[in-house]
């Protein structure tokens, strides 16, 4: 199966890579396959979350027996784990591909840096929308940039870092 995750995050490295000649001024070609990763990944999350909050919740409320979620928190719930491990799976093997880090270990600091992301965001929109009294959109924008920054150097510094001393090119 990692055999599988290699070809196909090659082949994948291949079709970003053909985009990133104008962007090559302005950031790394890490950086881009970070962003262009991370984009698409969103856009899974939010055609899955479309999927299974239209068509396989059709709108109702989830009853738990202890607990009923609202349809929108019970497909949050379920796309979470999916989206996560899918940009989990784009990040090992097509950002950060040096690191030679186990797998289980990675994946365990993913999902740390992934529930502080989770934090950031909910602390940044109570104190710009509740506190400053900013837009919620906008300050959604704003705190997205941020947490994509701290992802971005979290994972390359902590979830993936690669082996130290010297590289090879």
């Amino acid at each position: 199966m990692r055999k599988i995750f290699i070809n196909v995050g090659s082949w994948i490295c291949v079709a970003i890579d053909f985009f990133y000649p104008p962007f090559s001024k302005y950031m790394t070609l890490q950086f881009f396959r970070y962003g262009a990763s991370g984009v698409a990944n969103m856009i899974f999350d939010w055609v899955l979350y479309f999927v299974v909050y239209n068509f396989v919740l059709d709108h109702q409320m989830v009853q738990l027996g202890f607990i009923t979620l609202s349809s929108h928190i019970a497909s949050l719930i379920i796309v979470f784990p999916v989206s996560s491990f899918s940009g989990f799976l784009l990040q090992k093997y097509v950002t950060f591909t040096a690191s030679e880090l186990r797998g289980a270990v990675q994946l365990y600091r993913y999902s740390l840096v992934v529930m502080a992301n989770l934090v950031l965001n909910y602390l940044g929109l109570k104190i710009l929308v509740d506190g400053a009294g900013f837009f919620p959109t906008p300050s959604k924008m704003a705190v997205t940039i941020i947490t994509t920054l701290f992802s971005y150097f979290s994972q390359k510094k902590f979830t993936f870092r690669p082996p130290s001393g010297p590289q090879t090119p």
